[in-house]
């Protein structure tokens, strides 16, 4: 390829680099951002999840003492009922 055919090419497409393009000057962003009510609530409701703790000691407490005197028994017939009763509602 000729170099001379190159710049034909480029003066018959008028093809020049591309001009800069000038800096905003005197301009300035900023970001905002706006949470919701529903995000506020959730945000309140995470927070107070994560401070609790996982176990409820006040209900625990009183069944861990009686399985280690010996003294706790569970019902059963009643637990079964109950099971069945949370299978049906899986269904």
């Amino acid at each position: 390829m000729r170099i001379e055919a190159y710049t034909q090419v480029q003066q018959l497409y008028k093809t020049k680099k591309p001009a800069k393009t000038q800096s905003a000057k005197n301009t300035s962003f900023s970001d905002r951002l706006q949470i919701s009510n529903i995000g506020r609530d959730m945000q309140i409701a995470k927070s107070a999840v994560a401070g609790s703790g996982d176990i409820r000691e006040d209900v625990t407490a009183p069944i861990k003492a009686r399985m280690q005197a010996g003294t706790y028994e569970v019902n059963t017939e009643s637990f079964a009922d109950k099971l069945l009763q949370r299978y049906e509602e899986m269904r």
